[in-house]
């Protein structure tokens, strides 16, 4: 049995075409009311499981956040960066004390597992990517879920080691992942769940980010990822280089914003939409929402010279211009923590004038 069994008996479920999970099963709004009240949501996710005694020293090694001390019932995350810095792989965690669980995005586990395969040379490691079932939840379900691995999302709140570049957006959030056999999750009331859509409108209007705000050409700083997912005074790892450097002497080269759209005009806007100001364009949707308290919603990834206080279009696939007031996330500012001052150059400086032969 797997999530889309599972989700096939979801009644008047509308399923996604490419996870065929549920989107919303009756009114995507009112179902962020019941996601915050402890619903569940099944989640396009995959799960790795790794064991041994060098497990966590190991991973600290090789990805962004500090894992090497982990207590039994912690949760943080961590990103594969490439050699260049740029984010290959987000990872949720979970360590139980014998086994580290992570929560990967579906699609990606398979690559992932090859990956760590490749550098655990002889570290002592297990991986292993058993079938599960991920389900999410905005509420409380510590009680009827408590002996399951559960990641709890530290967002928006900045981990050790890491540091916030914007401030967080007011909205409340409270995000965590429950890992389930599924045949533990098939018991699970089909009335207990409403869809993914209701999850993606609470993570955007928390700013937070995933692998949808994330190219070919994104690091952590764009996304204000530093927040949770790298520890700024942990050793060396790969990437690590550019991670200091961008936020010690450089700046990131875009930045993460919230969109709040017109919704007046009754325009579809979608991720990949071109973010304009006037005919310039700034950068493109990642993600888009229609949330239960801010109406329609969207994170975006602009280029960091956009002003912050720069009135926004999205230019749809349609050819229409929707309105879109900014919300900071990260700032034009950020970056520069440790910049040394500008000494003058040897040739700038004034000579006095050689005395006169009179």
């Amino acid at each position: 049995m797997t999530a889309r069994d599972i989700a096939a008996g979801i009644p008047n479920a509308v399923l996604d075409d490419g996870t065929g999970l549920p989107l919303h099963v009756g009114n995507p709004i009112a179902e962020q009311r019941r996601l915050r009240a402890g619903s569940l949501v099944l989640l396009p996710r995959e799960v790795l499981r790794l064991t041994g005694p060098d497990t966590l020293p190991w991973l600290d090694s090789i990805t962004s956040q500090s894992v090497g001390h982990l207590e039994p019932g912690a949760s943080t995350e961590t990103l594969v960066l490439s050699p260049i810095g740029r984010i290959e792989h987000a990872l949720r965690l979970h360590w139980t004390g014998d086994a580290l669980w992570v929560i990967v995005d579906a699609g990606t586990a398979e690559a992932l597992e090859t990956w760590l395969t490749r550098m655990r040379f002889a570290k002592r490691v297990e991986i292993e990517r058993p079938d599960l079932v991920v389900v999410g939840t905005a509420g409380d379900t510590a009680g009827e879920l408590a002996d399951a691995p559960r990641w709890v999302d530290g967002w928006p709140e900045v981990s050790p080691g890491g540091i916030r570049y914007g401030e967080p957006t007011g909205e409340p959030f409270a995000w965590s992942e429950t890992i389930l056999a599924p045949e533990r999750a098939a018991t699970i009331a089909p009335d207990r769940f409403v869809g993914t859509m209701a999850a993606d409108a609470l993570r955007i209007a928390a700013g937070r980010p995933a692998l949808a705000e994330v190219d070919d050409r994104t690091i952590p700083h764009e996304l204000d990822w530093l927040t949770t997912a790298v520890h700024l005074q942990k050793g060396c790892y790969r990437g690590q280089e550019t991670v200091a450097k961008v936020h010690n002497l450089g700046a990131p080269p875009r930045r993460i914003v919230l969109l709040h759209l017109d919704g007046s005009q009754n325009a579809q806007v979608a991720p990949g939409d071109e973010v304009r100001a006037g005919d310039k364009p700034e950068g493109a949707v990642t993600s888009i929402a229609m949330h239960d308290e801010l109406g329609p919603i969207a994170l975006a990834v602009v280029r960091r010279s956009t002003p912050a206080d720069q009135d926004l279009v999205v230019h749809t696939a349609e050819g229409v211009d929707v309105a879109a007031g900014q919300q900071l996330l990260v700032p034009p500012s950020a970056g520069h923590a440790n910049r040394p001052p500008r000494l003058p150059r040897l040739g700038a400086v004034r000579r006095p004038a050689a005395p006169s032969a009179d």
